[in-house]
């Protein structure tokens, strides 16, 4: 490896961070050499939390962890000094906290008459067992840009499963078949306990606070160059030849362009997409704006690389329908502990041992989640704070006349008060709901063709690598940590050509025991 070689990384995503410390860590290169370009105040990505317990606090979305899986997350992390407990790493705080803290949802799904449904039975018929075996079993070539809906009857789609299922990973019945297969063999361990949720693992705090902040102080202290308000506005790559060689970055901070020329031994990671590009929040009074990639730049780059070249994959088919990939959530901070201990006594979870309970007959199709308190490192002993979302933001709601993307925050809470027949000025007497729009937020999802998905280092790339949940890697699924934590060690060890073995994707799904649980579930 070259002494002088430095790398630059496109995004401060959960991908090009670990991608930095695979580099430090593992590669030997010296945290000085590489920079993170971000074209927002603050780092992560859409690993967010912010806000405060006065103005009220915000987080677009909480991700779900397992132990059983996330093994290059879990490797980096073990790696990652703690910032609360001395002589301890995220990972080992995170496991014990989860030791303590056990997910067993006792409420996963509750009907229109707050009624706490049994959903040990999956609810399939014959014909559903048949289908959904067919589209497990069946090859991606088969598969292709098929929809699930394209392997599933609407029948399925009422099911227990259905509704367990698709509001735990945010499935859309549009959404694509090859997505939907790979999270079957992916969580077939958690196929037999979706009802509660016993494999769900979560982080102490929210995972801006879990996982980003420690890994960027970690970086910080490696001497990491972090340049936030600066976007990369093009890649300019060399001609002659079939080898892709990017000789330029041009970026644009407080107004001012700037050229920085990349050597040949010179790396450029590009975080390519974004999940949570042009997301609002609301307040309230007030509904979030409704935004596209028009007003916002993070589509802008991809497209830009890619237009002509096949080979670095085809933004249109993520980005494209805003209808079919939004969807809103909804922060809301408590000044007491009201409506905490009236779903605990509901659900007969203490928060944080729940996980989502889920409103099956709501228009708008919400959930909700108490995570353990404090979810966030800054927040007060009197301070609660929960989390909810909608799959179908778009739909007219149950007690509010109009759909939940219209809706500000004083429309949502009364939204949620009437499914469990709270009284609104009771339990909400001191709460602040902060709505969310997300026009992109399953985008990944979006059916697609093999090629839409750039290669994480295209065929004859030299120095040029995407980062991201846009690109294509065997096995695993987006819309996980794992994933681009997965993708950026994959990126690393080729470049750096380091012979360190990657950890394997745990195949559970090929054991005797998680088939035949899973056998057993289906037919319950």
């Amino acid at each position: 490896m070259s002494i002088n070689r430095k790398a630059f990384m496109i995004g401060s995503g959960i991908g090009s961070l670990a991608a930095a410390a695979f580099m430090i860590r593992d590669g030997g290169v010296p945290g000085s050499h590489i920079t993170i370009f971000e074209a927002l105040p603050v780092f992560g990505g859409s690993l967010d939390g912010g806000g405060n317990a006065k103005s009220g606090y915000t987080m677009r979305g909480g991700r779900m962890l397992t132990t059983d899986n996330y093994e290059c997350t879990w490797e980096l992390f073990k790696s990652i000094p703690s910032l609360e407990h001395p002589g301890k790493s995220v990972y080992d705080e995170t496991v014990e906290f989860n030791e303590v803290m056990k997910s067993c949802s006792k409420a996963r799904l509750i009907d229109r008459n707050r009624t706490i449904l049994d959903v040990k039975s999956m609810g399939f018929s014959m014909a559903d067992r048949t289908e959904l075996l067919a589209l497990a079993e069946s090859s991606e070539e088969k598969l292709g840009a098929t929809r699930i809906t394209d392997w599933l009857s609407p029948e399925f789609f009422t099911t227990n499963f259905w509704y367990m299922w698709s509001t735990t990973f945010a499935f859309q019945p549009w959404h694509s078949a090859v997505e939907f297969k790979r999270y079957l063999h992916r969580f077939m361990k958690e196929f037999s306990r979706i009802e509660t949720l016993a494999g769900v693992k979560r982080t102490i705090y929210n995972q801006f606070d879990s996982l980003v902040r420690p890994l960027v102080s970690w970086l910080t202290a490696q001497q990491v160059q972090f340049r936030r308000g600066c976007t990369v506005t093009d890649i300019v790559l060399g001609s002659g030849g079939d080898s892709i060689q990017v000789t330029e970055l041009k970026t644009i901070e407080s107004g001012h362009t700037e050229t920085i020329s990349i050597q040949s031994e010179d790396l450029v990671l590009f975080q390519n997409g974004s999940m949570t590009d042009a997301s609002t929040f609301g307040s309230m009074s007030q509904a979030p704006d409704k935004r596209t990639k028009a007003d916002s730049n993070g589509w802008a780059l991809w497209e830009k690389l890619a237009a002509g070249r096949p080979e670095f994959g085809n933004p249109a088919a993520f980005n494209s329908s805003i209808a079919e990939s939004n969807w809103p959530s909804f922060t809301v901070t408590l000044s007491d502990r009201v409506f905490f201990d009236k779903m605990e006594n509901l659900s007969g979870n203490k928060a944080g041992t729940g996980g989502l309970v889920t409103f099956k007959d709501s228009n708008w199709y919400m959930s909700i989640v108490l995570a353990h308190q404090p979810h966030y490192v800054s927040q007060p002993n009197d301070v609660q704070v929960f989390w909810g979302y909608a799959l179908h933001g778009d739909r007219v709601g149950n007690f509010v006349p109009k759909p939940m993307s219209d809706c500000n925050g004083e429309e949502i809470l009364r939204e949620l008060s009437g499914h469990l027949n709270f009284d609104q000025e009771l339990v909400f007497s001191k709460a602040n709901c902060i709505p969310c729009r997300m026009p992109y937020i399953t985008s990944m999802f979006m059916p697609r063709s093999k090629s839409d998905r750039p290669l994480p280092i295209p065929k004859n790339s030299r120095n040029l690598a995407f980062v991201s949940q846009f690109v294509e890697i065997a096995d695993d699924v987006v819309f996980i940590v794992e994933y681009s934590v997965r993708v950026a060690q994959m990126v690393v060890y080729q470049l750096l050509e380091i012979n360190r073995e990657i950890p394997a994707i745990s195949r559970h799904d090929k054991t005797t025991k998680v088939k035949f649980d899973a056998l057993l579930k289906a037919f319950a």
